[in-house]
């Protein structure tokens, strides 16, 4: 993305929304994201009734902090990463900053194109993205060295939707990274992981804590059984 093709993404979501910047610190990094000023301003009924869709991506959730805080530390090295739900970009922009070479996923269109305008800005260069239904992965999206993804356990359903993406897109020698702040679908989606060939490999959890929000962020982190 050029930097002439980045002014334009960033005031063409500026003029669509009614924009407003949270600043993200990552450790001693601060993150400065554009967002929507309200997501519950962005819910269709015609999403909803078609898809059950909500625009979860507006916002920016703990689990996306706390796994962003930690990838920044990685050591990407030019190897391939996706991200399923990618939202506002913060944990892309994060690995894009590590080094890995990212593909930023989500469910909006819109998501995608804020997820670029963000490393944009951030770091003057963006993602690749795509537009990805879990319930159907294309079958030319590869295989990633990482996959990573935040709080995206948040219905039943996903417990299974979440295992079969991850088990689909990761690489034999890979490693996948789940943040989940105790989803009750997270026991279930570690099940679902092991009938499809992942072993759970650790589940460290940590504690998030912004004013009167407290969170046990925990890391699901599983490889290949094989692997």
């Amino acid at each position: 993305m050029t930097g002439a093709e980045g002014a334009a993404l960033v005031a063409e979501l500026e003029r669509r929304y009614v924009c407003v910047t949270d600043e993200v610190a990552l450790g001693e990094w601060k993150v400065a994201l554009l967002r929507p000023r309200q997501a519950d301003e962005l819910i269709s009924e015609a999403d909803f009734a078609r898809d059950e869709r909500l625009p979860y991506w507006a916002d920016i959730w703990p689990s996306a902090r706390v796994l962003a805080a930690d990838v920044q530390h990685h050591a990407g090295a030019g190897l391939p990463l996706l991200e399923l739900g990618c939202g506002l970009g913060l944990v892309s922009l994060a690995a894009l900053r590590a080094g890995y070479d990212v593909l930023a996923t989500d469910y909006y269109e819109d998501a995608l194109l804020f997820a670029r305008a963000n490393a944009w800005r951030v770091l003057g260069r963006a993602p690749e993205t795509r537009m990805v239904d879990w319930r159907a992965v294309p079958s030319d999206l590869g295989i990633f060295h990482r996959v990573l993804a935040a709080d995206v356990l948040y219905e039943p359903r996903y417990a299974a939707i979440v295992a079969g993406a991850v088990a689909r897109t990761l690489a034999p020698m890979g490693e996948a990274i789940i943040a989940d702040p105790g989803r009750a679908a997270a026991g279930q989606f570690v099940r679902e992981c092991a009938d499809r060939g992942l072993r759970l490999v650790s589940a460290e959890a940590q504690e998030y804590q912004d004013g009167s929000i407290t969170q046990r962020i925990t890391f699901y982190v599983l490889r290949r059984a094989t692997g």
